[in-house]
């Protein structure tokens, strides 16, 4: 019969508290609270940072860009294409209107400085005409001549006889900062997926 030794006791003590594995110290409620804190600040964040600076989601809302755009559609409009250049000419944009905040969807037709007219519906830029290549709505209407002031852009819906645009005296010529984004593509209904490029659309 063996012995055991003090030695031998101390030895099978040590070997055990190796082997034995170590709780992991829980995390205090405070902390968890704050991480997950910290998740949502930095997702709201990021999400401002996109809507700002680089695409936002719009909805068409009402017949005023019909034949282009029915309503209802929704659409990207891209942010980051006006903070290193301007709006050019037949770009559809997404735009305020002085004194309210709501979005509209509108079709740039004049550019700062230059005479716009209307006449029998059919474009007139400085006295020249200018083909307008998209599915507006046919209209006999005449507009002008009228001059945009520097740094103004005029605005209409491709629906010419039912729009309220920069026509109306409580709209007029938009700033360059009311002029918010570019619409790029039309997202839903899945079915009517497009790009909207320049003066036409691409299937």
């Amino acid at each position: 019969m063996s012995e055991t030794t003090p030695e031998n006791i101390e030895l099978t003590s040590t070997e055990t508290e190796k082997g034995s594995p170590k709780e992991k110290p829980k995390k205090s409620m405070q902390r968890e609270i704050f991480e997950w804190v910290m998740v949502i600040v930095c997702a709201l964040g990021m999400a401002f940072v996109l809507r700002t600076f680089v695409f936002e989601p719009v909805s068409v809302d009402g017949r005023s860009m019909m034949n282009t755009l029915q309503d209802r559609e929704y659409m990207i409009a891209t942010k980051f294409d006006y903070l290193t250049g301007d709006p050019q000419r037949f770009d559809i944009v997404i735009c305020h209107y002085p004194g309210r905040t709501e979005n509209f969807v509108k079709r740039v037709i004049g550019l700062p400085g230059e005479t716009i007219e209307l006449r029998d519906g059919e474009l007139y830029v400085n006295g020249e005409f200018v083909a307008q290549n998209f599915d507006r709505t046919p209209s006999t209407r005449d507009y002008g001549p009228y001059t945009v002031p520097a740094d103004h852009y005029f605005v209409m819906g491709d629906n010419r006889d039912n729009s309220h645009d920069s026509r109306a005296s409580d709209v007029g010529a938009l700033t360059r900062d009311q002029i918010r984004g570019h619409v790029q593509y039309v997202v839903f209904p899945f079915s009517n997926f497009r790009k909207v490029s320049g003066d036409y659309l691409s299937d």
